[in-house]
Order: structure tokens, then C-alpha cells, then sequence
């Protein structure tokens, strides 16, 4: 089935991915002359810097996701198909979902990242990554059902290994997944267990680089540093992962035995610029012009993680809210602008608010430019921003709620294990030595 564009003498704008950038246009493009339709696999816009509350028990899940139908459910022009895409035929300019087609005059890609591995994608089954509900869902899985295992054995050596956590990658989501670790270990838990001391747990947190989150001024580096081992968390940095497997990994010339290692080192685009045939970078981004759009098609835009962004050093755009939301805007002021016959928008230019990484309770650091802040503050300002940016007067109130009854009470509230396999289950039962 093909559904035409134009219908009703309109044109089509068709947006696929929900993300900060899809729904940054896709909300902006309510009032244009057009009809869109907004496609994503999944039927929720999910608020992924907190995803690694998630994984550590500190927020559930419906917390940080919204319906797509409910942010764009009263803009009039606006369908919301739950489909995935499949291929793009830019000379038919149609998109092919699952087990239709769709037409359209102006295509807006907006289909994010996954983690990568640097060419050990043999690595991904030992140390997930977190990208989406289902990573945070299965790596709250892995740790807590880590407690429980060592709960259920008497082998000392094995209970080391069950309560040690290896965090790769030293960027704002791995030392906030480190930090977060720890926390629920040497608090949430430190009461829970009679025959484990869950404040014993050990978390390495592992960076090539000479420093943690190397996009912060070193100063600010150096403080998450020292907050992360006020935590109790290892640093090795300047040493990259050489081995991992299913009982842990190696830093360069040492083993770490572990029963949880987590990937937070690198990303790579969703396959846009193979849908696209389109020319990417190294990780596959697909290079734009200043419009945001393909060189040889000023119909066809990219955006977010999706796209290769130069700045003024010739370094691409990170990966981060702030820059998809912007492109969002700018790419439906183009669409706009195309529509109306008025002049398009000046190249696109990203401007810098400030970065922000969490180094579990009451630290943070914060860097505004000129102004740089650590600590509490930083801390309680970090907090305000993600309830601010949350989707939703219900996910804000909720995510407040749960942040301020585990910060009185030092208890974290989506500590479920669901959906334990059998094979897990057989796994974790002491043998019959131990158990008697």
C-alpha cells in the first residue's frame, strides 16, 4: 500500500523518529500549510539522559517516557504512525515501513544512535550498552539479580566477582552510571542483605583518555574525579578495554574479574545513510550542508545524532539534547520558509548552553562558559534542568517526587527484577553444597 503525498492539495512533511529533534520539528511545523506524519518504532518519546536512572533502580521506567500521540495528539495536521522504516527511495521520495509505503515532499530523518564497540561488536553480549528502555530495563536486570546471586553462594571469590562492576567509558554517561552504581550499593542496598555486605561492592569505571568527561574544562574534570572516588569508585584511566568476556574484561595488561561490565565508550548513527544512500563519516552520520539537508537533495534533512554537524573546530556536534532540538527548530523554520516562498534560514549555527554530568548525590558539575560550578549547587541546579526538560506535567512531578523521597530517605523505590528467564533462575541457585 502506498499512501500518496499532497493529499487534500497539501503538502507532505513526513518526520521519522521521535526524539528531541523529531518532536522539536514536528511540534514547531503545527501551524505550517502542511500535513505531517511523524513515524517511530516505538509509541513513546523516551527522555534518554536519564535512562541510567532506569538501570540503577533510581526511577521506573513510565517516569521518563511520554506517549508520542499525547505531545503532538492536538496539532490538526499532524498522523502518528508506530512502524519502522525500512528504506528510503529518494528518487520516488518514499519511505518504506514494514508493510506499506509513503510519500513524501519533505523528509526529516531523526533516527538517533546506538552504542558502539570500535569494531569488537563480538564485545555488545558481555557489556551492554543504554540507548533505550529496554538496555536500562535488562542492566537494572543484570545488577540487581548480581546481589541476589551472591546472596545464594558461599564461594568468597565468586562473590567478588558477582559485586564487582566495570563501567567503560569516562563521558557524562558513564560517570553518571558509575556514580549512580555505587550509590545503590553503599546506600539503597547497604541494609537489604544478611549474608553480603552490598556496600563491598566494587565499581571500576574505565577511560581511554587521560581524564574523565574530556569535553568539561580539566578543572571540572578533575572534580568529578575526586567526587566519583569519594564514592568509592575506581578510576583507570589512559587504559583501554582489550578483552571482555563473560566473567569480565582486561585493561590493558590487567584482568578484572566481574560480573557486570557496562558500555558507555562510544555511539554509532542508526542506518540513515545506507537508507539514504548518502554520503557519513566514520560512525556513520550522515554529512549535511548548513541547511541540514543532503547536498543533492534540499528535501531531504538529517538531524540529531543522525547527523555529522561540523563546528568550528571541525569536530562534529555532540550527541546531546540541546543540538537535536535546535536542528529540530531549524529544519521546520526551512520547511516553513520553503512553503511560504520566503527566504530560507542562515546556515545552521549551534548555540552552546553549558554541559552537565551528576556524580551521584549532591555532586554535580556544571559548565556555563564563563561560568563553571561544582558540588551541591551544581547538583540541585542539574536536578531542576531534567525535571524542566521532562515531557509531560506528570512525568515532572513524578521524577521530583521519586528523587526527593529517595534523597530524604536514601531508598530507591523500582528495585523490581522482572522478566526472569528460567535459565537465569537455574543459574542463580547455590549448588547443593552450598546451599546446605
Amino acid at each position: 500500500m502506498v499512501r500518496h503525498r499532497k493529499e487534500h492539495g497539501r503538502p507532505h512533511v513526513v518526520v521519522v523518529g521521535a526524539g528531541f529533534g523529531g518532536l522539536a520539528c514536528a511540534n514547531a511545523l503545527a501551524d505550517a500549510p502542511a500535513r505531517l506524519t511523524v513515524i517511530d518504532r516505538r509509541n513513546y518519546h523516551l527522555f534518554q539522559p536519564l535512562l541510567y536512572q532506569v538501570a540503577t533502580a533510581a526511577l521506573a521506567p513510565t517516569s521518563i517516557a511520554t506517549p508520542i500521540r499525547s505531545i503532538v495528539g492536538r496539532q490538526r495536521n499532524t498522523t502518528v504512525l508506530m512502524d519502522e522504516v525500512r528504506g528510503v527511495d529518494r528518487a520516488g521520495r518514499r519511505v518504506f515501513l514494514s508493510e506499506q509505503a509513503i510519500t513524501y515532499d519533505f523528509l526529516v530523518v531523526a533516527t538517533g544512535a546506538r552504542h558502539a564497540y570500535f569494531g569488537r561488536d563480538d564485545w555488545e553480549p558481555f557489556a551492554p550498552g543504554i540507548k533505550k528502555i529496554e538496555d536500562a530495563m535488562a542492566i537494572r536486570h543484570r545488577i540487581l539479580l548480581a546481589f541476589e546471586r551472591a546472596e545464594m553462594i558461599d564461594d568468597p571469590k565468586e562473590q567478588r566477582r558477582l559485586l564487582t562492576f566495570v563501567v567503560v567509558g569516562g563521558g557524562p554517561t558513564g560517570v553518571e552510571l558509575a556514580g549512580a552504581i555505587s550509590e545503590l550499593a553503599k546506600t539503597a542496598l547497604a541494609k537489604d542483605f544478611h549474608w553480603i555486605d552490598p556496600a563491598s561492592a566494587r565499581i571500576v569505571l574505565v577511560e581511554a583518555g587521560p581524564r574523565v568527561l574530556p569535553s568539561f574544562p580539566e578543572a571540572l574534570s578533575a572534580r568529578a574525579a575526586s567526587a566519583l572516588e569519594r564514592l568509592g569508585v575506581e578510576l583507570k584511566l589512559g587504559a583501554a578495554v582489550t578483552a571482555c568476556d563473560g566473567t569480565g574484561v582486561s585493561v590493558g595488561d590487567e584482568r578484572i574479574d566481574a560480573g557486570n561490565v557496562l558500555w558507555a565508550a562510544g555511539v554509532r548513527a542508526s542506518p540513515a545513510a545506507r537508507w539514504l544512500g548518502a554520503p557519513a563519516d566514520k560512525v556513520g552520520r550522515v554529512i549535511v550542508d548548513g541547511s541540514l539537508a543532503l547536498a543533492d537533495d534540499p528535501h531531504v534533512f538529517v538531524i540529531g545524532d543522525t547527523a555529522s554537524v561540523p563546528r568550528g573546530d571541525g569536530r562534529p556536534l555532540p550527541g546531546v539534547a540541546p543540538v537535536a532540538k535546535q536542528q529540530g527548530l531549524h529544519v521546520a523554520r526551512t520547511i516553513k520558509a520553503i512553503l511560504g516562498g520566503a527566504t530560507v534560514p542562515a546556515p545552521f549555527r549551534y548555540r552552546d548552553f553549558g554541559s552537565m554530568a551528576t556524580i551521584g548525590r549532591r555532586a554535580a558539575v556544571a559548565d556555563f562558559g564563563p561560568v563553571r560550578m561544582s558540588g551541591f549547587v551544581a547538583w540541585i541546579l542539574w536536578g531542576v534542568v531534567h525535571v524542566y526538560f521532562l515531557i509531560g506535567f506528570r512525568s515532572r512531578v513524578a521524577v521530583a517526587a521519586e528523587w526527593l523521597w529517595a534523597y530524604l530517605t536514601y531508598k530507591r523505590g523500582a528495585r523490581l527484577i522482572l522478566g526472569l528467564a528460567g535459565a537465569e533462575r537455574a543459574d542463580s541457585r547455590p549448588s547443593a553444597a552450598a546451599a546446605n
